[in-house]
């Protein structure tokens, strides 16, 4: 067990480390591409996902499905306490827009549900993959389209000046967030070289975890929920961190966002599609009601406060915690 313990420590720091890497060589390549800001920020989403994405894979192709669909919600719930909540404690307060609240967050809040109801066996996989999708593709192109085209779509010009206002406030808030190099050729090969890395590292982490779960009986819901779910969710935690410390907090939000959001579709829908879904459990169903339940809250909070200010953070914080007490308990 000494040595499986090794393993998944070295499988950890590897695979955070090397995560770091992809997404900062995945920035320079969108800023190569003339990507607008918030589509880099979705970009950039995707690729320090990789570690949770990559971790649930293994986890459905080894049928242990408990293991999978935990590290997916489980993280989604990790990274609004660690992204936004730790974020405004350690900022004192962060700033948003509220109209880049309901964008985000009719999006976020669409594709909770759809988990939580697949993740609780009332909605089919296919039926939730094809929802999330649906309204995520919406959104990367809602996002990447033209002014000029969006004006004429002939939808109502009320919708379509409020939605043109907030994709730009959205592009305000991610402007002085990144700030890529334009990438060079060796950039791609880098990408690609730490893309493996990334894989191989979170599948011995994955691995090893799982094995060290069965020799000291412990559940697989906690595994992936709680265990694997947090520290394949660091790399997003320490960028947050160093983004509210700077002043710039409110890239956190929409990158907490995007994250969860590209979580569940291509972590875990995409994947459960071809390998099966976790049968609902107990514990599976409060992870996906604790994750519905820290979304709206966040959600309710940056869009009556405009803010989330450190007490905000403080009870964002709790919530996670409390989630955590109640899966120890149930388990």
């Amino acid at each position: 067990m000494a040595l499986t313990f090794v393993a998944f420590v070295a499988g950890a720091l590897v695979s955070l480390a090397t995560s770091w890497l992809l997404v900062t060589r995945i920035e320079r390549i969108g800023e190569r591409l003339a990507l607008s800001e918030a589509l880099l920020g979705l970009l950039a989403a995707l690729a320090a996902d990789a570690p949770e994405a990559t971790s649930s894979i293994s986890a459905l192709s080894q049928h242990q499905r408990a293991i999978g669909s935990g590290v997916i919600i489980g993280s989604n719930v990790f990274n609004l306490a660690a992204l936004l909540g730790i974020g405004a404690i350690v900022a004192g307060t962060i700033a948003l827009h509220r109209k880049v609240v309901v964008l985000g967050g009719v999006v976020a809040m669409w594709i909770a549900v759809c988990c939580a109801a697949t993740a609780t066996g009332v909605l089919p996989i296919f039926a939730g993959l094809a929802l999330t999708s649906a309204i995520l593709i919406a959104y990367v192109i809602v996002l990447g389209i033209r002014r000029d085209v969006l004006a004429r779509l002939h939808l109502p010009r009320n919708f379509t000046s409020w939605l043109s206002s907030a994709v730009d406030e959205e592009e305000l808030e991610l402007k002085e967030a990144i700030h890529p190099a334009r990438a060079r050729p060796i950039d791609s090969v880098v990408a690609g070289m730490a893309l493996i890395v990334v894989v191989l590292s979170s599948v011995a982490m994955e691995r090893s975890a799982s094995s060290l779960g069965r020799h000291f009986h412990i559940a697989d819901a906690v595994v992936g929920g709680l265990v694997l779910a947090a520290v394949t969710s660091l790399p997003n935690a320490v960028a947050a961190v160093h983004l509210a410390r700077k002043g710039r907090g409110a890239a956190s939000f929409s990158t907490a966002l995007s994250s969860n959001n590209l979580n569940v579709v291509v972590g875990l829908f995409i994947p459960s599609a071809f390998l099966g879904v976790a049968v609902p459990s107990l514990v599976g169903n409060l992870t996906a009601f604790s994750y519905v339940a820290l979304t709206a809250l966040v959600l309710a909070i940056a869009y009556v406060k405009g803010r989330i200010d450190r007490r905000s953070g403080w009870l964002i914080v709790g919530g996670y915690l409390a989630f955590v007490v109640c899966v120890v308990v149930t388990v």
